[in-house]
C-alpha cells in the first residue's frame, strides 16, 4: 500500500512539474569518506525508487566512478564543450542510480563562455525535471567558485570525522556556507566513528559551537561506524552497500537515509516549481565569479 501511495503522489508532483531536491556534500578537509558516503548515501536513495543522480565534482579527484568500478569515457567538461550531449556524459551505476563526472571543466569559471554557462544551466535544469535528488559530491575545501555552487544548492551534507582537525575544518566550512546564506539548511555527520557515542559527542560539538558563535541550528544526521568492509569494498571497486549489505555501516546507513527521506519527505518532494537553485546559480553567472 506504501509503494502505491508513493508512486501516486509522485506522479500527482510531476504533473504539477515539482522539481527534484539538490543536496551538497562536502567535507572541510580530504579523507573523511565524502565520496563513499555520497556514493552510498545514493544507492540507499535509489533502493527506496527515488530517481538520484550524483556529480563527481571533486575536480582531478573525482573517484565516484572508481568507487562503483565504472568508467567514465566523457565528463562535464565535454559537455559544456559541446563535444557530447547531456546523455552521454551520464552513466549507469547500481540500483538505476545514474552519475556525471565533472572531469577538470569546473575549474575556471573566468574562462567560461556564455554558450558554457548556459549549457550548465540548461543541464541542472535539466537534472532537476528529470530527477527527485541531484547530488554534489564536491571537492574538499572551500573555493569562490565551489562556494558560490555549494551557496545556491538546495541543501548541504557537511561530513566530519572525530578527528580535531576535521571537526576544525568542518565548522569553517559550515561557517562560509552559512556567511554565504544564513538560512542555508546544514545536515551535519559524523563518519568512522569508533564509536555511537563519540560520533554522537563530536556532533554535539558541533552543534553547540554553531549555535554559541553563530547562532545557527544544523541537523543532525547521525554518526557511521568505523567499518573494515569500507576498505575491502573500495579494493573491489564495489560499493560497501552492496557488497556488505548486513555490515554495520551498511545497516546503519540504510536506516539513516530512510530516516533523511520520512523526515523530508514533504519538504523535498513539495517543493515549489520556481527553483531556487537555478534561479541562484543564474544571479551568482550574471555577477561573474573568481
Amino acid at each position: 500500500m506504501r509503494d502505491q501511495a508513493e508512486n501516486l503522489r509522485m506522479k500527482m508532483l510531476e504533473s504539477q512539474g515539482v522539481l527534484g531536491r539538490s543536496i551538497a556534500i562536502v567535507s572541510g578537509k580530504g579523507g573523511v569518506g565524502k565520496s563513499n558516503f555520497s556514493t552510498n548515501f545514493a544507492i540507499n536513495l535509489s533502493r527506496l525508487g527515488k530517481k538520484v543522480v550524483v556529480l563527481d565534482m571533486d575536480i582531478g579527484m573525482g573517484n565516484v566512478n572508481i568507487l562503483i568500478g565504472k568508467n567514465a569515457q566523457y565528463n562535464l567538461k565535454h559537455y559544456l564543450f559541446g563535444e557530447v550531449s547531456l546523455d552521454e556524459v551520464m552513466y549507469d551505476g547500481p540500483h538505476n542510480l545514474k552519475y556525471i563526472s565533472g572531469g577538470s571543466g569546473m575549474s575556471s569559471v573566468m574562462e567560461w563562455s556564455k554558450d558554457m554557462i548556459q549549457a550548465l544551466l540548461n543541464a541542472f535544469e535539466q537534472l532537476q525535471k528529470t530527477f527527485d535528488y541531484i547530488l554534489f559530491d564536491m571537492g574538499a575545501g572551500a573555493t569562490n567558485w565551489s562556494l558560490n555552487l555549494i551557496s545556491s544548492i538546495d541543501e548541504i551534507i557537511v561530513i566530519t570525522t572525530e578527528e580535531p582537525t576535521a571537526i576544525t575544518d568542518a565548522y569553517s566550512m559550515m561557517k562560509y556556507i552559512h556567511v554565504k546564506d544564513p538560512n542555508k539548511t546544514i545536515y551535519l555527520l559524523c563518519n568512522r566513528a569508533y564509536s555511537k557515542e563519540e560520533g554522537q559527542e563530536t556532533l554535539k560539538r558541533l552543534e553547540n559551537t554553531m549555535k554559541q558563535f553563530l547562532k545557527k541550528d544544523v541537523i543532525l544526521l547521525g554518526s557511521l561506524p568505523e567499518d573494515q568492509v569500507v576498505r575491502k569494498a573500495v579494493r573491489e571497486q564495489v560499493p560497501f552497500s552492496i557488497a556488505y549489505p548486513d555490515s554495520n555501516i551498511s545497516r546503519t546507513l540504510q536506516l539513516m537515509v530512510q530516516q533523511f527521506v520520512d523526515r523530508n519527505l514533504v519538504e523535498v518532494h513539495g517543493y515549489n516549481k520556481k527553483s531556487a537553485f537555478i534561479s541562484k546559480l543564474r544571479s551568482i553567472f550574471s555577477k561573474g565569479s573568481d
